[in-house]
């Protein structure tokens, strides 16, 4: 399938700025089943070409000067096909044992090892897997704006509501309590007829199967395999080291964020 992407970010402040810069990870993964046709970046200042740590592509913006508005706009075609019952076969350049540490956003507390120990079992595979992802947007209702991206696994557990970076960060405390390697993944979904936002976040857990050694993608949301519905930016261990836009500024005030995503086929 061959998905049409417009992603607009702008950020207004209620003062002038002085400096900006944003590391944008706004390019989609070049992997076995997802391939870039077209895309492009507009933004203001210069942009740097980087690959970060967990080989995303990625971008170090500057903006220098007085300025009150910061405007980006990714857009362009890829073709996505559905992995085979989740997989993807590309495994890597980082053991996954990397992602086996728990973040500020993903440590589990009580209440987090008592749900992961009721639902999972050392050495699960995709099935076990997708029971888990059933139970946690089960357990925690989709509910938008109820949550921040500051929020904690553990906070969206107690709080029983969450988007779906709350899933994601909750299933991969989880695998952390049990020392399973699970990542984040952020990117974009054509959400047909649901109310879920066109940016959406899900994981890939690493899974030892019988003809298979590897990272399976589930949307934990939704309760299912990644499927060609979903566009991959980044992997990390969690929102913070996957976002589509991270960054500091000096001065501004006070500080508006607009996001648009359009997602087509």
């Amino acid at each position: 399938m061959r998905m049409t992407i417009t992603h607009s970010t702008v950020y207004r402040y209620t003062a002038p700025l002085t400096y900006t810069i944003q590391q944008l990870r706004l390019t989609p993964r070049t992997e076995p089943y997802q391939r870039v046709l077209s895309w492009q970046i507009v933004s203001p200042g210069q942009r740097h070409a980087v690959r970060d740590a967990y080989c995303n592509d990625s971008h170090m913006m500057t903006l220098t000067g007085l300025h009150q508005e910061v405007r980006i706009v990714a857009s362009g075609v890829v073709e996505v096909n559905p992995p085979d019952d989740g997989r993807i076969a590309d495994p890597g350049h980082l053991s996954p044992l990397v992602f086996t540490v728990p973040t500020r956003l993903t440590e589990p507390d009580d209440a987090v090892a008592e749900f992961a120990r009721r639902h999972l079992q050392p050495g699960a595979g995709t099935r076990q897997f997708l029971a888990l992802a059933e139970a946690l947007s089960g357990t925690v209702a989709y509910q938008s704006g109820a949550t921040a991206v500051t929020t904690t696994a553990a906070d969206a557990l107690r709080l029983g509501q969450g988007v779906c970076q709350d899933h994601a960060h909750l299933f991969l405390a989880c695998c952390h309590v049990l020392g399973m390697p699970a990542r984040y993944v952020s990117g974009y979904i054509d959400s047909g007829d649901t109310p879920h936002a066109a940016s959406h976040a899900w994981v890939d857990a690493w899974v030892e199967e019988p003809g298979f050694s590897g990272w399976v993608s589930i949307d934990v949301t939704h309760s299912r395999l990644a499927d060609d519905s979903l566009c991959r930016l980044a992997v990390g261990r969690d929102y913070d080291s996957a976002a589509p836009i991270r960054g500091v500024r000096r001065g501004g005030g006070q500080e508006s964020l607009e996001v648009n995503v359009d997602v087509t086929r």
